[in-house]
């Protein structure tokens, strides 16, 4: 369950700053275009001195040293060239999260390898000359320049091919690929729940292609239907659920120029096995495979020779609960490695040799390191994002490979996201707070600044007011200290009474109260309607340490639901909020939690919005929900006791189920067997359902669920 809190209710549209003479946000606000000139992706040349970057649909390129930057071409330039792609049912399971990018910098700096439209084009930087290497009505999909810039990698359906760019000869690498044998292509639990964002990885002397092939026979199909059909369209689904079978994954390196695949089986996964992330060895003679057993709590990091030989486990690890896989592993030029773990209670940095021997602990203490944003092999340092200094921000540090100089880099109170240059010199610096909206600024890695590359400046914000949030500190019923955040109505008087909405997510491994900016959202909306809006993190949260995170094994909800009244029993000292008034409202896991909430605590909520809820973890997919519930047949009753159904009975409050009917993570059944418990039960609720949407709700349909929502609560909590 990947989808960020902020799915469908954090509509984060518009950059408007909080006067009293603006405009109350409303749901129109909602639905304005996007006001901020576009923040898209950008792509270091490997110089560092430049950067290129897709915004408002133009290729542009940005000169550091000159400051200045010039558009190299339209898009539509290119799409105009490319052969359409025939358009796709309303239905695509496929890669939704893979890491595709859309553009490539040659190593002489001279040229871009661009996708577009489904075919791959080569741009010269200084005359946007366009030279088209596909013209398919096939999408060649995830394209990766080889390390030496003489082919290019693709995937062509479940197939892998190269081109190779001096002779323009295509060469298919891969024969086998079926609807259920994918090569070089992701399932769909592996990228939505391991966000493994490929399958495939040249060599770094560009003579071969590490791949990843899924079995995916024995992996259940879910019957997804489009019923606005006139005989409706079946289009179906395969998607583990928890205890179902996996798909079965192997490793296959292939010779670039084709040629028969040599197969890596002590590397592979069976059903009860994953295949977390892989790597080459800098010298291209190894093959380094993250593998996690089933329900990962076990992990192996193994390495095997590419030619053929022995297997190595280079480094394991097991914990009591669960292992968070992220994307810190990667090698060093000497063939040592930089490696991230909780096994201290916290994620920290470690290094180690080639053999496995750990050689330095980099980090230390009561903080999590959140990312490796850069890697100065040169100066021997290591760039990170840290909760070092609070868990609602994120800093940027610098340490040296021997673990000492340790400093802050970023200064300020926020929110920092950093992508740092080809040789560290420079580094794009994205910032925004509770008050500050998101702006970047182009620094030097010692944090000096060269110029702002994004300003935070913001159309319409004459316009709109933006109710400020307030970031507050509570104790759960333990005595932990618990974060929360709080918008006061419109209008605001300490002596009136106010009803509460409670926007809740409260799933594992994820963050919610942040020092960071929101912008125009629902919450806004409401807040401007008079409600008191209250959000807190509850244990199980991302940021705050593994024991924390993990408080909530094999028990969901339970834990989540306690620390959610620990915050409501603080909302009572507060004599503004009227907590006789109240509301709940959420996506996703935040759907679970709202009806695990109104049927756990009935009479704790006068009414709730449950959107997208998983309402039995049995409905949910294999990774996710065995890696925080364990599998079905060792946990039944942590299933049973889970499961909002179960307790459908115990609903007291006005409650609206939402639901899109192609949902493909958390499907449409959930909140039918919802509502078959409730009638059974003779249990009252609305639900409104949205055809042709998938986990979320977009374009001008939002509009329908925005106004669906606030009318219900102001019917069910306005006097």
């Amino acid at each position: 369950m990947t989808c960020g809190p902020r799915a469908i209710f954090w509509l984060a549209l518009l950059s408007v700053t909080a006067a009293a003479e603006k405009k109350p946000v409303t749901i129109d606000t909602l639905m304005q275009p996007a006001a901020r000139k576009g923040m898209g992706p950008v792509f270091w040349s490997p110089d560092g001195q430049r950067l290129a970057t897709l915004e408002d649909k133009k290729l542009l390129i940005y000169d550091v040293a000159a400051r200045q930057s010039r558009e190299l071409l339209p898009m539509s330039r290119l799409e105009q060239m490319a052969r359409k792609v025939p358009e796709a049912t309303p239905f695509d399971w496929t890669n939704r999260r893979v890491g595709e990018q859309p553009v490539q910098w040659f190593k002489s700096g001279d040229r871009l390898l661009v996708q577009a439209a489904g075919d791959l084009f080569v741009v010269r930087t200084d005359t946007a000359a366009v030279e088209q290497l596909t013209r398919t009505d096939t999408n060649e999909a995830d394209p990766k320049l080889s390390p030496d810039n003489r082919r290019v990698a693709f995937r062509r359906g479940p197939e892998l091919y190269t081109i190779d760019l001096a002779t323009k000869h295509e060469t298919r690498l891969t024969f086998d690929g079926s609807p259920t044998r994918l090569n070089a292509q992701l399932d769909w639990v592996y990228p939505e729940e391991l966000e493994l964002g490929t399958a495939y990885w040249w060599s770094p002397d560009s003579r071969r292609v590490a791949y990843l092939q899924f079995d995916t026979s024995a992996e259940p199909v879910f019957p997804q239907v489009d019923l606005l059909r006139a005989r409706g369209l079946l289009e179906p689904e395969r998607y583990p659920k928890a205890g179902d079978p996996n798909a079965v994954v192997r490793v296959g390196i292939v010779p670039a120029g084709g040629g028969a695949t040599k197969w890596l089986d002590d590397m592979g996964a069976g059903q009860d096995q994953l295949v977390a992330r892989l790597a080459w060895f800098p010298d291209s003679s190894e093959v380094a495979v993250i593998r996690l057993n089933r329900v990962q709590d076990k992990l192996d990091l193994l390495a095997e020779n590419a030619a053929g030989g022995a297997r190595r486990v280079l480094l394991h690890e097991e914990d009591k609960y669960w292992i968070n896989v992220d994307d810190t592993f990667r090698f060093l030029d000497s063939g040592q490695f930089l490696w991230s773990s909780e096994r201290s209670g916290h994620r920290h940095l470690y290094r180690y040799g080639r053999d496995g021997q750990l050689q330095r602990e980099l980090t230390a203490g009561g903080w999590d390191v959140t990312a490796v944003a850069g890697v100065d092999e040169a100066g021997q340092r290591v760039y990170y994002l840290t909760t070092e200094g609070s868990p609602l921000e994120r800093q940027l540090y610098v340490v040296s490979f021997d673990g000492q100089d340790k400093r802050r880099i970023t200064q300020g109170s926020g929110t920092f996201e950093e992508s740092i240059s080809p040789g560290c010199r420079y580094m794009l610096e994205t910032f925004s707070s509770l008050t500050q909206p998101q702006s970047r600024t182009i620094r030097r890695t010692d944090g000096s600044e060269v110029f702002v590359y994004t300003p935070s400046s913001h159309l319409l914000s004459d316009e709109y007011a933006l109710l400020p949030t307030e970031l507050l500190t509570l104790k759960a019923q333990d005595g932990q200290v618990m974060y929360a955040r709080l918008i006061k109505p419109a209008g605001f008087m300490p002596d009136r009474k106010y009803p509460v909405i409670v926007d809740v997510y409260g799933g594992p491994h994820a963050q919610s109260v942040r020092n960071a900016w929101s912008g125009a959202t629902l919450d806004q909306v409401l807040a401007h309607k008079g409600y008191l809006i209250w959000q807190v993190d509850n244990r199980g949260s991302y940021g705050r340490g593994h024991a924390w995170e993990s408080a909530v094994f094999r028990n969901l909800g339970a834990t989540e639901l306690a620390d959610q009244k620990a915050g409501i029993e603080y909302l009572k000292t507060l004599g503004y909020a009227d907590t006789t008034r109240m509301g709940i409202y959420g996506w996703s896991y935040g759907g679970y939690m709202t009806l695990y909430s109104l049927t756990n605590a009935p009479g704790l909520f006068r009414a709730g919005v449950a959107g997208a809820p998983v309402t039995s973890w049995r409905n949910y997919d294999s990774i996710y929900t065995e890696r925080y519930m364990g599998l079905p047949s060792e946990n039944a009753a942590g299933y049973e006791r889970s499961s909002p159904i179960q307790h459908a009975a115990d609903l007291r409050a006005k409650l609206l189920l939402l639901h899109n009917v192609e949902d493909d993570n958390v499907h449409f059944q959930n909140t039918l067997q919802m509502a078959d418990a409730l009638e059974k039960a003779d249990r009252q609720f609305r639900m409104v359902i949205y055809p042709q949407k998938s986990h979320g709700v977009t374009g001008p349909i939002r509009r329908h669920l925005s106004e669906t929502i606030v009318t219900f609560f102001d019917e069910a909590l306005k006097p």
